[in-house]
């Protein structure tokens, strides 16, 4: 059985502040088979690496005093938000900024890195990407992919800041070798994108009764990820899809006794034909099941390994991982 695909969560962000080119690079050291950069857009139009349009919490834009006036509160996904979004900033005007640990009280070490990096365009990803696969190609090695997700689509395109043409033409310009996927919590812009190119798409969905349920399914708005994933809603993602991403626990559950039991997810959607990558696999007891954590403290290092090799088993195609370092070692890999 090959192995799964190890898919680095925002860059190796279990050790530095995410999206950053410092943390994809890293991952790529780690032994990461794909970075995976969120994708917003700017005022003009040009996508970069944040984990929402909200960047309050994930830079240092509050300590500006000349953006003070740009704090605002809107209806995002059905959602009221406040603070500061990367569609009220030029390019120009985000790269004043610096990124900061989304996580700090489980991330302390993250947070020593507070201020050092910028924000980083999809290009400019694109542009290291394509650095490491050309050295990469002379070792005789073989690319590193990338894994972007369009954030919050329907939002940007009722903006005028449709986020699908600006990726594909990064994507077209600046792949090179790299093997792409491209997710989304959405089914309308993927059954769109699935009409415009040949990339292999991700639908993304969440257990039911979390905070992406029922979250920007297009013209289904009854069609929550519960309905997605049974055999009919996994015939019909397979109709545009190559893979679904699922949360944790739509693949493994916990028993009473803590004894995880794996779902029929995996099962009906090979029997649909799609593959299955799992979020997130992060080593922080605050988000192991309780057998694998190692200690009180939330942000001590549970044991992730163990639990990655569990959803192996299961069958899954690939994970989401914060920590690339200790999911190449559990997937038996080799020094990258």
């Amino acid at each position: 059985m090959a192995a799964p695909l190890l898919i680095a969560h925002r860059g190796a962000s279990g050790y530095l502040p995410e999206h950053t080119l410092a943390a994809y690079a890293l991952a790529i050291v780690q032994g990461a088979d794909y970075i995976e950069p969120d994708l917003v857009s700017t005022r003009d139009g040009v996508l970069v690496a944040r984990h929402e349009n909200e960047i309050g919490g994930t830079t240092d834009v509050a300590r500006h005093e000349q953006f003070a006036d740009r704090r605002r509160s809107q209806r995002i996904d059905g959602v009221m938000v406040e603070g500061w979004f990367t569609e009220d900033f030029t390019f120009a005007e985000l790269k004043t900024l610096r990124a900061r640990e989304r996580i700090p009280a489980l991330r302390p070490g993250n947070a020593k890195h507070d201020g050092e990096f910028d924000i980083p365009s999809f290009d400019e990803i694109l542009v290291l990407l394509s650095q490491v696969n050309v050295a990469r190609a002379a070792q005789g090695r073989q690319s590193v992919g990338v894994y972007p997700e369009t954030k919050h689509p329907s939002h940007f395109a009722a903006l005028g800041l449709a986020l699908e043409p600006p990726l594909l033409g990064s994507l077209a310009k600046g792949a090179g070798t790299a093997p792409v996927f491209i997710q989304s919590f959405e089914v309308g812009n993927l059954e769109a994108l699935h009409e415009r190119c040949a990339y292999p798409l991700v639908q993304l969905m969440a257990a039911e009764g979390g905070p992406w349920d029922r979250y920007g399914t297009g013209d289904s708005a009854d069609w929550t990820y519960e309905r997605m994933a049974t055999p009919a809603g996994l015939a019909r993602a397979a109709r545009y899809a190559t893979a679904i991403g699922v949360q944790k626990n739509m693949v493994m559950q916990e028993a009473v006794d803590g004894a995880p039991s794996a779902t029929p997810l995996v099962r009906d959607a090979h029997a649909a034909g799609l593959a299955v990558h799992v979020w997130t696999f992060r080593a922080e007891n605050h988000f192991l099941p309780r057998g694998l954590q190692r200690g009180d403290e939330p942000s001590a290092h549970g044991d992730l390994a163990t639990e990655i090799r569990s959803f192996r088993e299961a069958g899954m195609d690939g994970l989401f991982c914060d920590h690339p370092q200790i999911a190449h070692a559990a997937l038996g890999g080799v020094e990258a």
